[in-house]
């Protein structure tokens, strides 16, 4: 008989895991609840440019599309550039020379995922289709057609819920089965994203190989740059508390101060100030942690399973090493989707709860300490380290950015590592010091 998956959500993980069913000879349905992305014009506003590394690179290199995304969409970047309020710039590797993460844009690389999906063997894209929830006995979920407003069921060998961090497949079913763990908590900090043009020529008026960062203490603004010259931009903020948050930014004028004060070098910059700010949305952010993720024949992958918040750049490399690893254990088990969906939670929830501690972790790094003199002195401390014992130490960066290392391994490592680097930093005269034999030795001693 003819073998069939259903996966809901035409997302960044739901595209790729269609790629990898069919490759191995599956016939893919993929239900998605909004309208095609490709017949409409992509505009900024929650996108949130992505940035790929080398958990993502390993998930698509694995279905043989690395090549064509890299080539396509995606700009390296070395390392960050911080922007001081006085115009002066830092700047810092992100790991060893020749490492590097990948800028790409969420809807180019959500168009081509989907392009991908549709060329890849049997594999069927429908759209307008809510999921309104899945029968675990039956193996049958049910959509609303929104075009025709009739309701479906369909069923198949196994179900895969791709759908995000709302996941209807969650909300709908699995939260109604008893003993389900569930919690959603907001950070206090919002988001609203801003698009710094290309200059008239095209050129960036930024280094386009870097991230950029804008650290201010109890926010910040980041850049990303796009194919086209410009820069997605997006500011992190408290939604009310503090000397400045988006609440207390009720006017024009007030905007306008705050951007001339705070981010000089940024307003000077930036044309379209005010009507970037009023376009687009103010969005919120959220970490969601759930057990179990399978019922049945039915498995949540992706966001669905352990949405984070963006600021280790990893929620989408989380998610395609979900089907990286997803079809590692089939590899293993078989095709005895109960035996493999219950190996991969158990295999990677830890992975999830730690992914989403690092964010939380990376964004206090970004926001209060990359600007810091001190915290780069730490940061070159551990590179030299890592250089003279690379076997001993790798910086928690790049366990996290540069390998396929268990993030519950790296946060584990990187939680000891922190704690040796705090006795260092305490050390008398550690600014004229920090590459001499004796802080070699103590940090040997420690390990």
């Amino acid at each position: 008989m003819e073998k069939q998956v259903i996966i809901i959500g035409a997302g960044l993980v739901g595209s790729l895991w269609a790629v990898y069913m069919a490759k191995r000879g599956y016939k893919v349905t993929v239900y998605e609840r909004r309208s095609d992305v490709r017949k409409a014009e992509i505009t900024a506003g929650k996108s949130i440019n992505l940035a790929l590394s080398d958990r993502g690179w390993n998930a698509l290199n694995k279905v043989g599309i690395g090549d064509e995304i890299k080539k396509e969409l995606a700009i390296p970047m070395s390392g960050r550039i911080m922007h001081g309020v006085d115009g002066s710039l830092t700047h810092q590797a992100y790991g060893k020379e020749g490492q590097a993460i990948y800028s790409v844009s969420r809807g180019g690389m959500n168009i081509k995922m989907m392009n991908l999906a549709e060329d890849c063997g049997d594999t069927t894209i429908l759209y307008n289709h809510q999921c309104l929830g899945v029968d675990f006995n039956t193996n049958t979920a049910t959509f609303l057609d929104s075009i025709k407003g009739e309701e479906i069921e369909v069923s198949a060998d196994a179900i895969f819920a791709c759908d995000g961090a709302f996941s209807a497949v969650r909300y709908e079913s699995m939260q109604k089965q008893p003993r389900f763990n569930y919690s959603q908590q907001f950070i206090e900090d919002g988001y609203k994203e801003l698009l710094l043009p290309a200059n008239e020529d095209g050129s960036y008026k930024l280094d386009k190989n870097a991230l950029h960062i804008w650290p201010r203490g109890r926010f910040m603004l980041i850049a990303l740059a796009n194919e086209d010259g410009s820069f997605t931009c997006t500011l992190f903020m408290p939604f009310s508390e503090g000397n400045y948050s988006f609440d207390s930014l009720s006017n024009d004028e007030l905007v306008e101060e705050f951007f001339q004060e705070v981010f000089p070098d940024f307003y000077e910059m930036m044309p379209n100030l005010l009507s970037d700010w009023h376009q687009n949305p103010l969005s919120a952010l959220a970490i969601i942690r759930c057990y179990p993720w399978s019922y049945n024949k039915v498995v949540l992958m992706g966001d669905s399973a352990h949405a984070t918040v963006p600021f280790y750049g990893q929620g989408m490399n989380s998610g395609f090493e979900d089907c990286f690893v997803m079809n590692q254990i089939i590899d293993e088990v078989g095709e005895d989707w109960q035996k493999v969906f219950e190996v991969f939670q158990k295999r990677r929830k830890p992975d999830g709860d730690a992914i989403q501690d690092l964010s939380i972790h990376n964004y206090h790094v970004m926001r209060d300490f990359v600007g810091d003199p001190k915290f780069l002195l730490q940061k070159k401390i551990e590179a030299k380290f890592s250089e003279n014992h690379p076997e001993k130490w790798m910086p928690l960066y790049s366990q996290v950015t540069f390998s396929s290392i268990p993030y519950s391994q790296a946060w584990s490592v990187g939680q000891k590592q922190e704690s040796i680097m705090k006795k260092i930093m305490a050390l008398p005269g550690i600014e004229e010091k920090w590459d001499s034999a004796e802080v070699e030795s103590i940090i040997l001693t420690h390990l």
